[in-house]
């Protein structure tokens, strides 16, 4: 369907996305206008701080955002029982966009009052105005329009920075542009970007035109400090009841079962969370679609219960091993690495390895007869490859892997996992590593090269389980039992494309296949996440 068929035949859940975004801009704006223009008005008493506060600032808006998220979760900082800072969801993402939005607001606050003419100044103190009447009566209103045009750019940039939220399930217009980036649906990327640009226009003309008439002069009632006060303690009401409305609402009762930010494991996700409904009655929370590492910093900080990792993964990107050949060791070696370091428990293998897949187009494989990497290696000179940030960066990835086969491309791209099947597709590109479940394999004519010299590690999908959650419901684990041996790689293939290529809810691709392996999804409570 066409982007207006899309938001129409999801209108309910576009607005629902559209006010979740709202409420983060919302709120994370006005905690920021509540620290930033009392900050910038106390630069302008002591002018020798604004250098460090402005470059604290500054610095805040070139840590990427994906990285601060990161920095931010395994925090845990607490008021009167209240959790103000850590974990995943929209209290990080609130803090982390108050960040972003400070500077604009300080710097032009600090910038308005200052520019202020001093004879103005100096007619006040004349007239026997006090510091206070003369900062509330002169050079607030005289500097309104450009403290309101610091919010205006603020405002617009936490917008847009917003959409990353979704990459730590704080909800918003971000969930369809991963969504569509992993899927390689432009329909759903619009349906995320474009709601948000009419929302960043939108702000931006509303704000500009409080800024023109503030401008003007308008504004007298905001001369008198009782406003300022009243205003203060509004967004401060707000800012209380935003972390109240946001503390961690699990209960002894519920599971949060979590994923990281790929069809598979959007799937793995709902797999686990269905069969723990199933097997325990218990209630369970879906906190999918967390980026990078992020699935395993929420598991550290008890944001989550469990999630499924893959045995390769866990050895060299968390636990920073070498590689191994041997699944059965590798699995030992996590799995009690994994129980003395971090208190989390590997349960059984879920049945299917999804290695890396070096994939090359179809109709190129048959044309020059391609059946292993080394067969492709004689054409790399000529060739594009294209990879994913987390393939360049792993200690498994690309530099090992160029050095086992002698690799050299004529050019080497870096971009989003989800885009460089995209990028193979349109020829833009020619060679790229996937993952060999992948259901795009399949959908794009895809041909997944043999690794003939078994470079790459065993990456066998298993549930990882916080010890403290076992012993709290140890009925938990014959659920996951349960799922031992259960998936195959062919299986898993399918069901990735029946989301990717069929565009089905992966909720229910899930329940399909759980009453086919003889379970009874039926009994399952409805699933509040999902893909």
């Amino acid at each position: 369907m066409n982007l207006w068929e899309f938001l129409l035949h999801h209108r309910a859940e576009v607005l629902t996305l559209t006010l979740e975004h709202l409420f983060l801009v919302g709120v994370s704006t006005g905690i920021a206008i509540l620290i930033g223009v009392p900050l910038g008005i106390l630069l302008t008493r002591w002018p020798s701080a604004s250098k460090p506060i402005l470059g604290f600032a500054n610095v805040m808006q070139t840590v990427p955002s994906l990285a601060l998220f990161g920095f931010l979760i395994p925090l845990n900082i607490y008021l009167f029982q209240i959790r103000l800072v850590g974990g995943i969801g929209a209290r990080t993402a609130v803090v982390a966009l108050v960040l972003y939005a400070l500077l604009p607001i300080v710097r032009n606050t600090f910038t308005g009052i200052s520019g202020v003419d001093p004879a103005i100044r100096e007619a006040g103190k004349g007239m026997g105005m006090t510091g206070r009447q003369l900062l509330f009566q002169v050079e607030i209103p005289l500097a309104l329009g450009v403290i309101i045009a610091g919010v205006r750019v603020a405002t617009v940039i936490s917008v847009g920075t917003a959409t990353i939220a979704a990459a730590i399930d704080a909800g918003g217009l971000g969930r369809y542009i991963f969504r569509g980036l992993r899927m390689n649906d432009n329909t759903l990327i619009l349906a995320g970007a474009v709601p948000a640009a009419v929302m960043a226009l939108a702000a931006d003309f509303l704000l500009g035109w409080v800024e023109r008439v503030f401008g003007r002069g308008v504004g007298g009632w905001l001369r008198s400090w009782r406003t300022w006060i009243t205003l203060g303690a509004i967004v401060l009401a707000l800012a209380v009841w935003l972390a109240l409305a946001i503390s961690p609402a699990k209960t002894g009762d519920r599971i949060a079962v979590g994923s990281k930010d790929f069809t598979e494991q959007i799937i793995l996700g709902e797999l686990v969370a269905q069969a723990i409904e199933n097997k325990t009655g218990l209630e369970v929370q879906r906190r999918f679609d967390l980026g990078g590492s992020l699935a395993h910093e929420a598991l550290l900080a008890g944001e989550i219960d469990l999630y499924v990792e893959y045995t390769g993964t866990a050895l060299t990107a968390i636990l920073k091993l070498p590689p191994l050949s041997d699944p059965k060791e590798v699995y030992r070696r996590v799995k009690d690495e994994y129980a003395a370091r971090f208190g989390l428990e590997w349960s059984e293998p879920v049945g299917f390895n999804n290695t890396f897949a070096i994939l090359v187009r179809g109709a190129d494989a048959r044309r020059l007869k391609l059946k292993t990497i080394a067969d492709a290696a004689r054409y790399a000179p000529k060739w594009r490859a294209g990879f994913g940030q987390d393939f360049m960066s792993r200690p498994d990835g690309y530099e090992g892997f160029a050095r086992s086969y002698g690799l050299k491309f004529s050019e080497l791209r870096e971009m989003d996992l989800s885009l460089t099947y995209r990028a193979l597709v349109d020829g833009q590109v020619d060679l790229i590593a996937g993952n060999s479940t992948d259901g795009l394999i399949a959908r794009h004519d895809l041909f997944q090269l043999e690794d003939d010299r078994r470079y790459f590690p065993p990456y066998d999908a298993v549930p990882v389980v916080r010890q403290e959650t076992l012993k709290r419901r140890p009925e938990l684990r014959a659920a996951l039992q349960a799922l031992g041996g259960l998936i195959s790689v062919e299986e898993m293939r399918q069901l990735n494309f029946e989301v990717d290529g069929a565009r089905r809810a992966a909720k229910d691709v899930v329940d399909e296949f759980l009453r086919k392996k003889g379970f009874d999804p039926g009994s399952a409570q409805g699933a509040k996440g999902g893909a």
